[in-house]
Parts: C-alpha cells; structure tokens; sequence
C-alpha cells in the first residue's frame, strides 16, 4: 500500500472536521462527558478496528481522546487511515 501525498491527505481532511495532518499521520482529539462516554467510544472503535485490521494510536485522560492514525507498514497515510477515520467518526456522532 502507497501513502498517499500530502495533497491528498489535505483534499481527504477536507471531509472530516477537526482532525488534522502532521508527522505522517492524521489526528484528532475528542471530548465526551465523561470518562464512562469516552471509555464507551473507544471500546466500540476497537471492535471496528479489528474489523478492519487497523488500529489506532490513542491517549485517554477522562472523557479526552486523542486518536492518531497511520499505516506503519507503508511508512504514512493510506486510504486506509481515512477509511478508519470516517468509521470513528460515525461512531461518535452516534453518542
């Protein structure tokens, strides 16, 4: 799998507000109500990143989420990343 270039990461950020692009990945923080919310998110995340065989880098402190996404094996951002960005997304606008 090619990472795709930076003009592609930007014209694919264009769909997904508040994530964003730096160190060859795309990002985005999250703020639930609380920790229950956010621990909830992520456990329903989980279950599609194993779906999908693709697996985030995250931090939770309380009811922040930080989410950065990355195909480690072609050295970037791939398809993929966005793929797993816009499953994140439905997930969330469903709490």
């Amino acid at each position: 799998m090619t990472p795709l270039s930076q003009k592609e990461v930007e014209s694919h950020l264009e769909s997904l507000e508040g994530w964003s692009y730096n160190e060859d990945a795309i990002h985005t923080t999250l703020e639930f109500n609380d920790f229950k919310d956010a621990f909830s998110a992520m456990t329903r995340i989980a279950f599609e990143a194993e779906a999908q065989q693709h697996h985030p880098n995250w931090f939770n402190v309380y009811n922040t989420l930080e989410i950065s996404l990355s195909t480690h094996d072609a050295g970037g951002v791939t398809e993929k990343d966005f793929k797993m960005a816009k499953t994140i997304e439905s997930i969330v606008s469903e709490n």
